[in-house]
């Protein structure tokens, strides 16, 4: 990442250590910024073009996220993918998950069905352009839209918080053949059983959803066990 891109990128209008944390955050669920890799105060604080306390705190919340390990005497590091936090944060996932796409089967209005639908209908377009960033952009964005819908935006803010172990995975997972058309088919599984408001219906897809995650974990632990600690 050159100085030219960072500049693009933030915005004086937004607190810097948010922005300079989403940047980070989205540099290593991408696996632009890999496990194991070195990351540097100084550094970064200079390409972005700003302080280094704002770096410093970026740093703390992806450290309380799993997501960097912070040395006093080595440095900060992106963190390994740990699979005892991949376990935890889908046992949270399917608590909370589950839960709100029974409630929006019972209580979803019109809008946020068309908001829903017309997000189905983009991950469409992203998959058959292969454009795997946007698709995982509009995957996270669907399953925002369902906490959404139902008024829970604070279980949106923890399943934020806990997935991101989940979404390097995720993103890794999703070239593999086949692996982006089943979770398509399985958020329109999701919708089309809220949207006929079967409740135990959502709850079942939902969950079938989650658990898809284990089969690509297997093969990219194979693949990529360097990223890996088991």
């Amino acid at each position: 990442m050159n100085s030219a891109e960072a500049a693009i990128t933030l915005d004086r209008r937004v607190p810097v250590t948010v922005q300079v944390h989403a940047l980070l955050r989205q540099r290593i669920l991408r696996l632009q910024l890999k496990p194991g890799e070195a990351l540097s105060e100084k550094e970064l604080s200079v390409q972005l073009g700003v302080s280094r306390t704002p770096v410093r705190e970026a740093f703390i919340r992806l450290s309380e996220e799993g997501l960097v390990d912070i040395f006093p005497q080595r440095g900060t590091l992106v963190s390994p993918i740990r699979m005892e936090e991949i376990k935890e944060a889908q046992f949270l996932r399917d608590i909370l998950e589950t839960a709100i796409v029974r409630r929006a089967a019972r209580d979803i209005d019109e809008a946020s069905l068309l908001q829903i639908e017309a997000n189905l209908q983009r991950q469409e377009i992203s998959l058959q352009q292969k454009d795997y960033i946007e698709f995982m952009e509009l995957d996270e964005e669907f399953h925002r839209l369902l906490c959404q819908s139902v008024s829970l935006p604070r279980a949106w803010r923890v399943i934020h918080a806990v997935k991101g172990q989940l979404d390097r995975v995720r993103f890794m997972g999703l070239p593999q053949p086949g692996h982006a058309d089943l979770m398509v088919r399985q958020h329109g599984a999701i919708f089309n059983a809220i949207r006929a408001g079967d409740a135990e219906l959502a709850e079942t897809e939902m969950r079938t959803h989650l658990q898809a995650i284990w089969g690509s974990i297997e093969l990219m632990t194979n693949e990529n066990s360097e990223f890996f600690e088991t």
